[in-house]
């Protein structure tokens, strides 16, 4: 952390430098590109033979807490501008699935899928196993002891989150006659959202802190392997190959990170005509060395100056009554004064060439501020993609959610970004314990209910049997025959009862039970025998177990819907703090712009300066003419010397500022050079071809990794990475 604290102003320094330079460069190459225009335009209607075919690819790489990959998901766009019926792609994905149209693929004898597109773009997902080109290790220090994201978790004290980027991914290039190792120039940039309430003092070794109040947004980036492509002297010029995150924490939880990596930028770049301009880039860096020295030195000499003014002030005051008696010998000294306003002469001319100097410098400062307005523009361009790819995360977690709920036996509406937390909520409140005991309870009398119902002609028989016995005893009473129904049937059996005795008795008995008032008895004891067997059932443990388990599932439901309710929550936060951010580098793309203005203005300036230098150069001249007249006009001088003695102390407060000025530009200045220009030179140190042969390299190695999965011959492609690890959370 101290190293980055030392070198980071130097890098800054010389990175701004490096801009202003290279800018002259671009400015040449341009010019000399523009004059064999008939040529580049062949050169582009070749590169442009390869074909129209687009792959546009986003890895995403689901990771635990410490960056250990869990699954690697690809989303693949094809672009079909020609609107082609069949295209052919090389892919080593698995379970690839068509996620945007009803488009299907079938293998050919080389292996390649060969899409029925039907004029249309091809959107699929699959899932790979292959090694990552960038390894991602998060690890975590708590008061300078490493720790696990098990143990740092609800810990509290000084915290340093590291995250450490291994890029795995280079071509063997021959540079200079040597064969080097050239890596593929991915720009990684890592993103989290602090809670203010945990989380203090956050800073980061390489990126931008944003604090809205209630959050703090970290963005960090680092170039892995950068370093090695430029092969520049390490004391002089460090390129971050990691992003460290320190701050004072109170129980430590951490939300989901993501790292996006790219290699967009220098496949961009072209420098096919650059080799025109090393001399004059080595010349442009002698010529910015000598200037920056004069300046160093103009500026000592100026604060010098003005520091004895400043000592001699209190001598001007005393001596403002000695100018007052001694106005009458000034025309004595007037012969003195006309040799000075010689020497005040060529002091103008001196002054002449330092304001063309100075024009030149705002012209180079106007050109280099117009490197950075772009440079921020390509960053705000890649706005859309960073919010587009959490977007598409965050989709994807959503259909996740929808699969897991409908695999429950769940209903409920397609989760949205808009709606989730409305939806997940309204399905915890439906899974109410006592609401799902009533329903459970109601469908398991239902269930009962039919059962028992559908033995009711059996129960009913049955009944009706007992009312028939109830009815016969009441016969026999009626017939004058002392006996139960058992006993007559016994009877009747050994023969004791005469058939026409048994002809009337079982004649009464059926009468008897055809009335109505029989028929309703039957009904109403059937109706009361389900109502008791549909209780008894109830009551029983396997029914009663059953209605239990419903409850305890609905509980477990609950709590599991909650719970990715929360994480839906987390990673939301994360996702509107992705905009926000995004929102803030558009605002700094459009100040840098409105400061390029500024500068244009600034060149203006330095030019009326320089028209003005000019005068005075002339009007010293005519001064010098004039200073023969200046005895005459002594007399006169004398007169207004006492109003001279009244404005003396204003005179020396104005001494003062101006001193105070000097200094600071003087020291500004030094620090400009020092930290900047120096750094520059010392990096580069007459390295120029070499440095500019490895940036042609790196530019060729990151165009030729446009893909993860595989490419087509007869496709470009470009490939995002997106890095997400799992959050840290108390339990």
């Amino acid at each position: 952390m101290s190293m980055m604290k030392k070198y980071a102003p130097k890098i800054v320094s010389a990175a701004l430098s490096l801009m202003l330079v290279l800018s002259i460069v671009a400015t040449t190459a341009y010019t000399a590109g523009a004059e064999n225009s008939s040529a580049n335009s062949d050169t582009n209607a070749s590169e442009k033979s390869k074909g129209d075919l687009f792959k546009e690819e986003s890895v995403y790489v689901i990771s635990d807490a410490e960056g250990n990959p869990d699954k690697i998901i690809v989303s693949d766009w094809i672009k079909n501008p020609d609107k082609l019926n069949t295209i052919s792609d090389k892919s080593n994905l698995s379970d690839i699935k068509n996620v945007k149209g009803d488009e299907t693929y079938k293998l050919n004898p080389d292996n390649m899928c060969v899409w029925n597109a039907e004029g249309n773009d091809i959107y699929y997902q699959g899932t790979s196993d292959a090694d990552l080109p960038v390894d991602l290790r998060v690890s975590y220090i708590m008061d300078g002891r490493a720790m696990s994201p098990k143990e740092i978790a609800g810990k509290s004290g000084k915290v340093t989150i590291r995250f450490d980027y291994k890029n795995k991914q280079y071509e063997t290039v021959k540079i200079d006659g040597r064969e080097e190792r050239i890596y593929v120039p991915f720009v990684m940039l890592t993103g989290m959202m602090l809670d203010n309430e945990k989380f203090s003092n956050v800073s980061v070794s390489s990126g931008k802190v944003i604090n809205d109040g209630n959050h703090t947004i970290v963005a960090g980036f680092a170039m892995p392997g950068m370093e090695d492509n430029l092969d520049l002297d390490l004391d002089k010029l460090r390129i971050p190959d990691y992003v460290e995150i320190t701050a004072d924490v109170k129980d430590f939880e951490l939300s989901t990170t993501l790292t996006v990596a790219t290699s967009d930028m220098f496949s961009d770049i072209d420098f096919t005509d650059v080799d025109k301009t090393v001399d004059d880039l080595n010349e442009k860096l002698d010529s910015l060395t000598d200037a920056t020295n004069k300046l160093v030195d103009g500026s000592s000499k100026l604060y010098d100056g003005i520091s004895t003014l400043l000592n001699k002030s209190g001598s001007l005051i005393s001596g403002v009554q000695a100018l007052a008696d001694g106005a009458e010998k000034l025309s004595k000294g007037a012969s003195e004064l006309d040799k000075g306003a010689g020497k005040l002469q060529k002091g103008a001319k001196k002054l002449d060439k330092g304001a063309a100097s100075l024009k030149t410098g705002a012209a180079k400062m106007q050109s280099g501020l117009s490197e950075l307005a772009n440079g921020l523009g390509q960053l705000s361009s890649n706005s859309s993609a960073l919010t587009g790819g959490a977007k598409e995360v965050f989709n994807t977690l959503l259909s996740t959610a929808d699969k897991q709920i409908a695999a429950a036996g769940l209903k409920a509406d397609k989760l949205t970004i808009e709606n989730y937390s409305k939806v997940l909520s309204d399905i915890v409140k439906s899974l109410n314990e006592d609401d799902v005991r009533k329903l459970a309870e109601k469908a398991a009398r239902e269930s009962v209910e039919q059962t028992v119902r559908s033995q009711e002609e059996l129960i009913k028989a049955g009944v009706a049997a007992a009312v028939k016995e109830q009815v016969l005893e009441g016969v026999l009473k009626a017939a004058g025959l002392n006996m139960t129904p058992e006993q007559y049937s016994e009877a009747v059996q050994n023969g004791s009862i005469p058939a026409e005795t048994q002809a009337q008795i079982n004649g009464a008995v059926e009468q008897k039970m055809k009335t109505d008032e029989i028929e309703s008895t039957i009904n109403t004891q059937t109706e009361q025998q389900i109502q008791n067997l549909i209780d008894t059932n109830m009551k029983s443990e396997a029914v009663q177990t059953q209605i239990e388990q419903a409850v305890q599932t609905a509980k477990a439901g609950a709590a599991s819907i909650s719970a990715l309710k929360k994480q839906l929550d987390s990673f939301n936060e994360f996702y509107q703090g992705i905009i926000t951010y995004t929102s803030g580098v558009d605002s700094a793309s459009g100040g840098a712009n409105q400061l390029s203005e500024g500068s244009e203005k600034l060149t203006g300036g330095t030019k009326e300066l320089k028209n003005g230098t000019k005068q005075l150069r002339k009007g010293a001249s005519d001064l010098k003419n004039g200073t023969s007249q200046l005895a005459s006009g002594s007399r006169t001088l004398y007169n207004g010397v006492n109003q001279l003695n009244n404005g003396t102390g204003a005179l020396v407060d104005g001494v003062k500022l101006l001193d105070e000025g000097a200094l600071t530009l003087r020291d500004g200045i030094k620090k400009y050079k020092q930290e900047g220009i120096d750094v520059l030179v010392d990096a580069i140190d007459g390295k120029a071809e070499t440095l500019i042969n490895r940036l042609k390299a790196i530019s060729k190695v990151s165009k030729h990794y446009n893909s993860f999965s595989g490419i087509a011959d007869d496709m470009d492609g470009k490939v995002n990475f997106i890095y997400k690890t799992d959050s840290v959370e108390t339990k």
